[in-house]
């Protein structure tokens, strides 16, 4: 079992100091090494997962005396087989992508130096490793995007990336350094079980141990995973070479969600920091999903949608939905990186025929319009707004009765509800000939998605947190005083309902306020497509850092 697991996390390591040693020999052929390998470590961490679902005992392995501990447990299992299928994928796509490029072996070194990193990263079991590897994918990462040193915004976004990570990392380090000085050990399950005993056993400056170290992982993970004022190297990454873009975007920026996880009996300890970390992910993931929307570029509006669902992933933990964030962090790794590899080939298409395409799509959404369906507008708004919310209900009910009681689950379930909505609405508003079949195929279509999300997450739930107790802790840990908890839901349902009852009687008549509303929406999106002028607030700040440096700088001459 021990030798299994090092093979798994050594065998990338190996492939990258092969494929560099006989790339100058093999040329091209260098990459099939590269690809080899990843074959063969799929396979393993395929074999460690099964393992793990029989077993499900926490197995360590200590490489030196104090630190280079292998911390084998579901988390780092399930994470492995992540990575490693994303990265098989990513190399595979390389082959042919990159043939053109110079530098072919050293881009399948680094790749394979990447894979390796983020599963010892995963895998980490004491501070040191975990740091050092967290460290090492922010350097390769800044070596992939710039691997085209001919392009200059390359470089430029690559070295912006690099400052963030770098931000980053200051906070794992300090709360590194604060957890070694309190416990005196780098082990995590040492740390984890003095904390689980006494959570208030050390303080910092006179607030709890558990809560500082608790906001310093949140911001590390912040940076790392782009959130709201910290995501603007993200869109920005677009200039590297594609198949890093779909191994960035599809498991490297997750590393935040992983982190989190990690820690998880850390902020089982805690209250008020998962309050702002959900408060962060929620304004990333609305503001995320909005700037996508205004954006004319395939592969940044594909980097918003990144920065959208990390938000949405962060606020899985925030409400203390950890596993759910891990299924998340899963299946948008999954779809996220295959869009950005298909990317490239619609980029291709797009410039070889600029026109508008007449297939079939066109024709239904562009040549047929068909006369708008005329059912009453109340009972579609009314159908619009029970049937997501009762699929929902009644779908956690049957799989955990006591699902609803938890404030976490009742939020993702507003957004669940929100998404249904909208989806019936979408429907309630194309021009169809046969409505009522629309209708019917999309409302079982969601009824079989939140099935299927319900049930998966359940499984994720038992696999990575058996410990339903230490699972239902991490819930109330993120929980609020109940009279506050049930204001702000009747806020919002009345907020919603008011809504969407307003936008469907003014569709139905057949007026906006145009007066009103126009004016102020063009100044919205004004705004949205200015990115809210964040990247000119930098921009500013750099500028007149560099003026300041510039500045001491001859003033020190003289002193």
């Amino acid at each position: 079992m021990q030798q299994l697991i090092l093979l798994v996390i050594a065998l990338p390591f190996i492939s990258a100091i092969v494929t560099q040693l006989f790339c100058t020999r093999l040329g091209k052929r260098a990459a099939t090494i590269s690809v080899l390998s990843l074959w063969l470590t799929f396979v393993l961490a395929c074999i460690t997962l099964w393992l793990a679902v029989s077993d499900a005992t926490l197995q360590e392995y200590s490489l030196f005396f104090s630190w280079g501990i292998i911390r084998f447990d579901s988390l780092g299992a399930l994470m492995c087989l992540v990575i490693s299928a994303i990265s098989l994928i990513v190399h595979v796509y390389s082959v042919r992508y990159m043939v053109e490029e110079p530098g072919y072996g050293r881009f399948f070194t680094l790749l394979d130096l990447m894979t390796g990193s983020l599963m010892l990263m995963v895998v980490a079991g004491d501070l040191v490793t975990l740091v050092i590897a967290w460290h090492l994918v922010g350097i390769l990462l800044y070596f992939l995007l710039g691997h085209d040193t001919r392009s200059r915004p390359a470089y430029r976004y690559a070295f912006w990336t690099w400052i963030t990570y770098r931000f980053g990392d200051l906070p794992l380090i300090l709360a590194a350094v604060l957890l070694y000085q309190a416990f005196d050990s780098w082990s995590l399950s040492f740390i984890f079980e003095r904390i689980a005993a006494d959570p208030h056993i050390a303080t910092v400056f006179g607030f709890s141990l558990v809560e500082v170290v608790g906001s310093l992982i949140a911001l590390a993970a912040f940076a790392r995973s782009a959130q709201f004022f910290l995501h603007t190297w993200l869109p920005y990454t677009m200039s590297g070479p594609t198949p890093v873009s779909a191994l960035m975007h599809a498991g490297i920026v997750n590393a935040g969600g992983f982190l989190i996880n990690r820690f998880a009996p850390v902020y089982v300890e805690t209250s008020g920091v998962l309050h702002w970390v959900l408060v962060v992910g929620l304004v990333t993931a609305v503001l995320g999903s909005m700037l996508m929307l205004t954006q004319n570029d395939i592969k940044k509006a594909l980097g918003y949608s990144t920065m959208g669902q990390m938000g949405f992933m962060i606020m899985e933990c925030g409400v203390g939905a950890f596993s759910l964030a891990i299924y998340h962090l899963i299946a948008h790794g999954l779809f996220k990186g295959t869009m950005f590899l298909s990317a490239g080939g619609v980029i291709g298409k797009a410039r070889q025929d600029d026109g508008i395409p007449k297939d079939a799509l066109y024709n239904f959404v562009v040549a047929k319009r068909p006369a708008q369906n005329r059912k009453p507008w109340l009972l579609m708004a009314v159908m619009t707004l029970v049937v997501p919310a009762v699929v929902i209900f009644l779908a956690h009910w049957l799989v955990a009765q006591d699902f609803i009681h938890k404030q976490g689950a009742v939020i993702l379930l507003f957004f669940g509800w929100i998404t249904g909505a909208q989806l019936l609405f979408v429907t309630y508003r194309m021009r169809t000939k046969n409505f009522t079949r629309l209708f019917a195929m999309m409302i079982t279509s969601f009824v079989i998605v939140v099935l299927g999300y319900t049930f998966i997450s359940h499984a994720f739930d038992l696999f990575l947190y058996p410990d339903q107790q230490f699972a239902s802790r991490l819930y109330a840990a993120a929980g609020i005083d109940v009279l506050w908890f049930d204001a702000i839901v009747i806020i919002i349902t009345l907020t919603i309902i008011v809504n969407w009852l307003r936008t469907y009687y003014s569709a139905r008549k057949g007026h906006y306020a145009e007066k009103v509303y126009k004016p102020l929406w063009l100044a919205f999106y004004a705004l949205l497509s200015r990115e809210f002028y964040i990247i000119e607030l930098y921009t500013s700040l750099v500028r007149r850092l560099d003026r300041l440096a510039t500045r001491l700088n001859v003033l020190l001459r003289w002193v």
